[in-house]
């Protein structure tokens, strides 16, 4: 079936990101990360019928291998995006993720950011946007900014 399917490049999906922020990167990032959990799980399941012979679940299965190395690429995309903008990758609870995944790898999660009211940037704050990073106090005042301007209250990809 996928054989004939006409898959995104890499390069046109990397281009797509360029639009999209930093949220929804890390929701996306999320959102491929469980697609690959979805078909680790179904590969586990499909090893002992293929161990038994069966062609359909070996095709399967080496289709699947191929779908999540293209998954894999698409989150070092997403994640090249985020440093290219100057941010830094952060995955929650990252080593103990690798430790109970297949190859390393552990689903994204956006990090937890707490809201606090929006106020004027400090001195220390402006200093750290001109060099290029952000503080955690930036950073979250920044994220609170873009949810009270989404009048729809959703995320959009």
């Amino acid at each position: 079936m996928s054989a004939t399917a006409n898959h995104i490049t890499s390069e046109r999906f990397a281009a797509a990101l360029e639009d999209l922020s930093v949220s929804s990167l890390y929701a996306k990032a999320s959102e491929i990360r469980n697609s690959i959990s979805h078909l680790h799980a179904s590969n586990e399941q499909l090893q002992s019928f293929a161990d038994d012979g069966d062609e359909d679940c070996k095709e399967a299965l080496a289709e699947n291998e191929g779908v999540m190395e293209r998954m894999r690429e698409r989150v070092a995309l997403l994640r090249a995006e985020i440093e290219r903008r100057g941010n830094r990758w952060i995955e929650v609870d990252e080593e103990s993720q690798k430790d109970s995944m297949p190859n390393g790898i552990g689903p994204v999660r956006a990090p937890e950011i707490p809201i606090i009211p929006v106020t004027e940037a400090s001195t220390e704050e402006r200093t750290t946007q001109q060099s290029g990073s952000l503080s955690d106090a930036e950073l979250a005042r920044r994220i609170q900014l873009q949810l009270s301007d989404d009048e729809e209250g959703g995320m959009h990809l």
